[in-house]
């Protein structure tokens, strides 16, 4: 009531009697009150629901007045790991930028998933199918596969695996954020393996196990958006290429609402069109 009171220069007493003739006019009782705390009841919070619903539709028609004759301004904020950041978002954010120069970005690097809304995020780059929030849509951007490879100088030294069983010998350079990170099932055909693995390098960020694996450190495992610039320079070759690790699917995230920021719809068209127009997936999956 008090921050209310703030926001709509107001004096505390004079947001209450609002608040009461608004229950009176509506026949229903939209705040429930004790001598310790103020909270919404269902009738409350349904309002406060449907009356956001109306304030994003207006936005959305303002937005798309301003937008015939303005480029997008203010601050677009964008979640993803550190190495989709470095490796596809920086490039995608320069050529945006020179689009629209009186747009700001904030990338939030992190590998793991912080909650869209409530960190104020406008959207993220997720590796993961669904959403168990159902107020975040998502749209597809690409599938990767999730493959082993390591460096020339390893595979010369230890020699090259000639199956999943054969990994027990190696060392590996595991992701211990993924889920099971300790065990990986490969899939040929109607033929599954599920090899258990303890890394000789466990790390919490891509360019890091990359970096290992580079000097020679072990076999990693990690998605072909992360390392295909190493493959196609020889710093990596591929390992049991013939076998198949669960693939991922890469998706933007963002709020569901009827207004989405034109800042917001814009990166997301131009993020997509770029995954198409290189067709990441294809380079990706094979």
């Amino acid at each position: 009531m008090t921050r209310a009171a703030n926001a709509l220069n107001l004096s505390v007493s004079g947001v209450s009697r609002h608040l009461m003739s608004l229950e009176a006019r509506l026949g229903a009782r939209l705040v429930q009150r004790s001598t310790r705390q103020l909270s919404l009841t269902s009738e409350g919070e349904q309002l406060y629901a449907d009356a956001r619903d109306l304030l994003d539709t207006w936005d959305e028609a303002e937005a798309n007045v301003t937008a015939r004759s303005h480029a997008p301004t203010g601050r677009l904020r964008i979640g993803a790991s550190l190495s989709f950041s470095l490796l596809h978002l920086m490039p995608v954010v320069a050529q945006f930028r020179q689009l629209y120069p009186a747009l700001s970005v904030e990338i939030v690097a992190s590998n793991r998933y912080y909650d869209i809304i409530e960190n104020g995020l406008d959207l993220a780059i997720r590796t993961r199918r669904v959403e168990a929030d159902s107020s975040i849509t998502i749209r597809r951007l690409a599938e990767t596969r999730r493959l082993l490879a390591a460096s020339p100088e390893y595979l010369d030294r230890r020699g090259v695996p000639g199956r999943p069983e054969d990994l027990t010998g190696h060392d590996l350079i595991l992701y211990n954020l993924a889920d099971n990170w300790n065990e990986l099932s490969f899939s040929r055909g109607d033929e599954t393996v599920v090899v258990k693995v303890d890394g000789a390098v466990v790390a919490n960020d891509g360019q890091l196990i990359c970096q290992a694996a580079r000097d020679g450190l072990g076999i990693l495992a990690q998605p072909t958006y992360i390392i295909q610039e190493d493959l196609e320079a020889g710093r990596l070759v591929r390992v049991l290429d013939g076998w198949d690790l669960p693939r991922l699917t890469m998706n933007i995230a963002f709020p569901s609402k009827s207004f989405v920021p034109l800042r917001t719809r814009l990166f997301i068209d131009f993020l997509i069109e770029r995954f198409r127009t290189n067709d990441f997936e294809t380079l990706w999956t094979r």
